[in-house]
């Protein structure tokens, strides 16, 4: 199964910053919409932000003013910055990409964010 590749988790004191980054295979085609979504242990995947054309951003309220979401002209790659992280932004960040002429859903593999408090 075709998966994106995502890259830049770690762990981090609160406060400070990571930036996660994700690529699309050259197999995937079409891309319309990309975004991060992230699951804590024991609550359900929740969209943090996503780009879509024209470069409209959507974020969850969480990360309004904090996160920024980006994308290379290609829409191939897609970034996140973060900035001042919360211990609460803990989780498993997944990068997603969504298809229009064959409509599709794609996804990484999931990486891993530690903010200590």
């Amino acid at each position: 199964q075709v998966q994106l590749v995502e890259s830049g988790g770690g762990l981090v004191q609160a406060g400070g910053s990571l930036r996660l980054s994700c690529a699309a295979p050259r197999s995937i085609i079409s891309i319309a919409v990309m975004g991060w979504y992230r699951q804590a242990p024991g609550k359900q995947r929740e969209l943090v932000a996503s780009i879509s054309p024209g470069g409209r951003t959507n974020y969850a309220e969480s990360a309004k003013g904090r996160f920024a979401i980006s994308e290379n002209n290609a829409k191939t790659e897609t970034y996140l910055q973060m900035n001042g992280l919360k211990p609460e932004d803990t989780a498993v960040y997944y990068c997603n990409a969504e298809t229009v002429f064959v409509p599709r859903s794609y996804w990484g593999q999931g990486t891993q964010v530690t903010v200590s408090s």
